[in-house]
């Protein structure tokens, strides 16, 4: 049964991750890129609002915080074993497409966080609530494709965010530390259940200690590796932009690839990565203290800067430039594996700080999804559902940990294609507001102004 469920999801993947979808994903990145003058040329006065706040402005945490509970929800196994699974199954040259993602995606997620805040509504108690259900509802009056964006969501937040990650963990404890899954998944079970049961404020103020802190450290050790192989750092570079673009054979401690298999595995895991164009993030920066919608925006699009086009491209460079250095000792190695070897270059203290990342990194994108999930389950069913949807999300920490995940990576990448495409719809139909809001507050230099746009309040 579980192969039938399996063959399926390939071949809706197939359909989802090919050629359309890619167009209609990176078209979208490049349309709204040249559509707002390259907003990326932005990037560093987006990294210095990250760290200022907006006091008395409207919100419910800070810049910052919403900035990490996004990255904390990204920032996950798609970022050590996502780009492993990258390489391996697409070649080197699906770097240079998740690099290329990311770059241009920053314009995308740049759009997704003013819409969100641009299109919130308050609940009576004055909580914000946002994303794109809320923009497709008010903006473009479609909310049947609200609903359907909010059904993918909740659906995929169980795997991208929960069964994936929580699995990683558990298999690296017992393989690192022959520490038994059950014991595992009763831990993830008893410390999620602990931080989402606070909320956004709880999730936010877990993921500013953890997420910065150990961003930095993995950044130090990506780096640190690739000094050790800095003889095949050339030669790796250019093997990453030849494979994107001319079919690989098998050899060299690469399997084979073509164009296609490089851009598929590319693209998908820096969306998987970065999540640009999906439409989770927004659901995080709606939350957000700020003045105006593209203060948020600015921040939020930062998110993929740190995310893709650092740690994620010193990944992948740092495991391509070990693949050449030691092409024996990759063989039959994927995923996990891969990362581990190349890490087991520096004795002792690389081994640790892996594990240690793997769970962090894990463990925070399960916190990020549980808020980005709630706030979907709220939209479809009210606050009534949040507490047992809390209760359920980390009862599912606690059989994902314990069970083999076959098919999740698959699904994972299928649920992601659903929820972009009402997304990325959006986006398209309402770049024309995206495009009055940043000449308004960015283009006009009127970044300090405070937005007087309506902010509903609802009744759920």
């Amino acid at each position: 049964m579980i192969d039938i469920i399996h063959d399926a999801i390939r071949a809706v993947n197939d359909v989802v991750w090919g050629w359309p979808m890619l167009i209609l994903l990176v078209g979208t990145h490049i349309f709204l890129t040249f559509r707002l003058r390259f907003v990326q040329r932005y990037t560093f006065k987006a990294l210095k609002l990250a760290v200022t706040k907006d006091k008395g402005a409207p919100g419910d945490v800070s810049q910052f915080g919403a900035l990490s509970t996004a990255l904390a929800a990204t920032l996950g196994t798609g970022n050590i074993v996502g780009v492993a699974m990258a390489i391996y199954l697409g070649g080197p040259g699906a770097i240079f497409w998740l690099w290329i993602v990311g770059f241009f995606g920053i314009a995308t997620k740049y759009s997704e966080g003013l819409l969100a805040v641009k299109y919130r509504v308050q609940t009576s108690n004055g909580t914000m609530l946002g994303g794109p259900m809320y923009a497709l509802e008010r903006g473009l009056k479609m909310k049947w494709l609200g609903i359907l964006f909010a059904i993918f969501c909740s659906l995929a937040s169980f795997g991208i965010g929960n069964m994936v990650q929580v699995n990683a963990i558990s298999v690296m404890m017992e393989s690192q530390f022959n520490i038994n899954t059950h014991i595992t998944g009763i831990v993830l079970f008893i410390i999620t259940f602990a931080v989402i049961v606070g909320g956004i404020k709880s999730i936010a103020k877990v993921s500013e200690k953890i997420v910065p802190t150990y961003a930095v450290i993995f950044i130090l050790m990506n780096i640190f590796v690739i000094c050790l192989n800095i003889a095949y750092v050339p030669e790796a570079l250019t093997l990453i932009v030849k494979s994107a673009f001319t079919p690989r054979a098998a050899g060299g401690g690469f399997v084979a690839s073509t164009l296609l298999m490089a851009m598929r595995y590319g693209v998908a895991r820096g969306l998987f990565s970065n999540e640009s164009g999906l439409g989770s993030a927004p659901l995080a920066a709606a939350a957000a203290v700020t003045r105006n919608p593209v203060r948020q925006a600015l921040v939020s699009m930062s998110a993929v800067f740190l995310d893709t086009i650092i740690m994620c491209f010193l990944t992948g460079l740092m495991l391509v430039t070990t693949i050449l250095k030691n092409p024996a000792g990759y063989e039959n190695l994927k995923g996990g594996e891969f990362v581990a070897f190349a890490y087991n270059q520096i004795p002792v203290v690389g081994p640790i700080i892996l594990t240690v990342g793997i769970f962090l990194f894990a463990w925070t994108t399960v916190l990020g999804w549980c808020y980005y999930a709630e706030r979907t389950m709220e939209y479809l069913f009210g606050k009534k559902c949040i507490l047992p949807f809390r209760i359920l999300f980390s009862i599912v920490a606690y059989i994902g940990a314990v069970i083999p995940l076959v098919v999740v990576w698959d699904a994972a990448d299928m649920f992601n294609a659903f929820m972009a495409i009402p997304n990325l719809i959006t986006l398209l139909l309402l770049s024309g507001a995206i495009v009055r809001e940043t000449k308004k507050y960015l283009w006009d230099k009127n970044l300090d102004a405070v937005s007087t746009d309506e902010l509903p309040t609802i009744y759920n």
